[in-house]
């Protein structure tokens, strides 16, 4: 059965629903005042159109909010919002949650498998912070796993919660990551949204544009990313399409299958591949950030 759902606000959990109080970020991140100035507002902010403030405002965001004091990034990788990805988290305790009679899991039994990690390992570290779960973290680039393994390593907090795994075929999901035998109560995701590098390096374009940066033809995104990070074959649609086919070979490997789906003109074309997967059921969760809209498409074979 689909259920969607019309939830577009951040979530009630969410650590930085309320914003950001600058004062309190660099006094747990001291590099960060060197980026804060005051916006037309004549409020406290950064320039999020400079890669180097973005990089230094999650820095402060993870270190005041998680205790994550150890995290950075090699040029070039995706720097990705943090309280979009907090978001995906809390939904995801709340999927668990619903099936779950004691409410939302917590603690190291409840093990999640991301789906390209990237460099930045924030769905790992967050998700271990904050509810307590073990992760596999899987990914294509080689530079990237051992990045994102030595963030983990180096915050004490999560080291033992989170294990980084090279995934050597960029077109499987699953096969090669999950030993056998192994169970997750949950998979999660963020896909490469773009079908080719002209629409990446276009798509950056408009979002420097809207943030008032430079419209020249560098290509560089505020967030970064490598190639692997934002395109694929087919992009979204076909990225989403291969891994519902490939979860439906292993049905019961996975309590909930998830992952972000930021085109809404997609859904329909995935709830019918999901269909013809004979999902038991599936569900998608609205999220909001400021005017970005997105939202987590979840399906499970497992009856409830």
């Amino acid at each position: 059965m689909i259920r969607p759902s019309r939830k577009n606000t951040m979530h009630a959990r969410n650590r930085f629903r309320a914003g950001y109080d600058f004062e309190e970020l660099t006094r747990a991140s001291p590099g960060l005042a060197s980026f804060v100035k005051p916006n037309p507002y004549g409020d406290a902010s950064i320039d999020y159109g400079d890669p180097e403030a973005v990089k230094a405002l999650n820095r402060a965001l993870l270190a005041h909010a998680y205790a994550l004091s150890e995290w950075d990034l090699p040029p070039g990788y995706l720097c990705p919002p943090i309280p979009g990805r907090s978001d995906y988290l809390h939904y995801l305790a709340d999927l668990l949650g619903a099936r779950d009679p004691r409410g939302i899991p917590r603690g190291p039994s409840v093990r999640v498998l991301d789906i390209g990690v990237g460099a930045n390992c924030v769905y790992p570290l967050i998700g271990a912070r904050e509810y307590g779960w073990s992760f596999v973290a899987s990914e294509t680039d080689p530079a990237a796993c051992r990045w994102a393994a030595k963030l983990a390593a180096a915050n004490a907090a999560v080291a033992d919660l989170i294990e980084c795994r090279l995934q050597s075929d960029p077109l499987q999901c699953f096969s090669g990551v999950i030993a056998p035998g192994e169970h997750f109560s949950a998979s999660m995701c963020n896909p490469p949204f773009h079908a080719s590098p002209e629409d990446a390096a276009a798509a950056s374009r408009r979002k420097r544009r809207n943030l008032g940066g430079s419209t020249a033809a560098s290509g560089a995104l505020n967030f970064g990313g490598q190639s692997s990070e934002l395109w694929c074959d087919g992009g979204e649609l076909g990225f989403v399409r291969r891994m519902i086919a490939q979860s439906s070979e292993i049905p019961d490997r996975c309590g909930w299958f998830t992952t972000l789906v930021s085109k809404s003109e997609h859904l329909p074309r995935l709830y019918v591949e999901l269909r013809k997967a004979n999902a038991a059921d599936v569900v998608t969760m609205g999220m909001a950030q400021g005017q970005k809209q997105s939202r987590i498409l979840a399906w499970t074979f497992l009856p409830g």
